[in-house]
């Protein structure tokens, strides 16, 4: 039906928005549904390769030629195709180097380059204009119904009851889905601990965990947010200027 109405899927996307929110993530998620290897790279990595970056670069697009179906990551990417400003200059080879390979990656059907970024702004504009890149996608602070979303996959079925999900999505406004899940396992360690105080660690066969709304709430009051005043207002810089979709 979509090839009848001429729509063309994405071959490469950038995810861009603050460290924690959920990039690598949402790219794994792609994956999955898509049901296609998923093959991660850090430029650390590359960094390593005796014959530098762009032979890295080179040889790893090489690599993964022969793969019918994949999605290729690459995290930070804005290490590898940081803006160009001295022709001599390393980082200029590297970005050159890519803007080269990506439109060889694009020629065959069932392949998805996404690459994650903190730092939009500071990446080459020929690296993003339409042709190498499909979709510029913000990945911002979650909502509140993401919130509730992420809380209730930590806290689990079982323990919904007891907790007020209201009081942790109000409480969590300025945190990440990391943050949250740092602040689950607070709220987990400490009613752990209540229960060997308690109980001298001793359970009832199939007796539920006992977790409550001030357990959360204590532990999000002891959550620093990842996301400072600088973070929101890059990002929203960053959404109306960059952003894709």
């Amino acid at each position: 039906m979509a090839e009848q109405y001429g729509v063309e899927p994405p071959r490469a996307v950038v995810l861009f928005g603050p460290p924690g929110t959920g990039k690598t993530t949402f790219a794994r998620a792609v994956a999955s549904r898509l049901r296609w290897p998923f093959v991660e790279v850090f430029p650390y990595q590359l960094a390593t390769d005796p014959n530098g970056v762009a032979a890295a670069l080179r040889q790893l697009f090489s690599r993964v030629d022969h793969l019918d179906r994949i999605v290729l990551f690459f995290d930070e990417a804005e290490e590898i195709a940081s803006q160009r400003r001295d022709p001599a200059s390393l980082t200029h080879r590297i970005t050159n180097e890519l803007l080269k390979l990506i439109p060889i990656f694009r020629r065959r059907d069932r392949r998805l380059l996404v690459c994650a970024t903190n730092a939009v702004r500071s990446m080459d504009p020929a690296f993003l204009r339409p042709g190498r890149f499909d979709y510029l996608i913000p990945v911002g602070p979650p909502d509140a119904d993401a919130r509730r979303a992420i809380w209730a996959r930590y806290i689990g079925t079982g323990g919904l009851a007891r907790v007020n999900l209201d009081a942790l999505v109000e409480a969590s406004a300025r945190f990440t889905p990391a943050d949250i899940e740092y602040a689950a396992r607070t709220a987990a360690q400490t009613a752990f601990e209540r229960h060997l105080r308690t109980a001298d660690g001793r359970g009832v066969p199939g007796e539920e965990p006992v977790r409550d709304t001030g357990d959360y709430l204590d532990a999000i009051a002891g959550t620093r947010s990842s996301l400072t005043d600088e973070d929101i207002r890059a990002f929203n810089h960053d959404l109306r200027a960059a952003a894709r979709m």
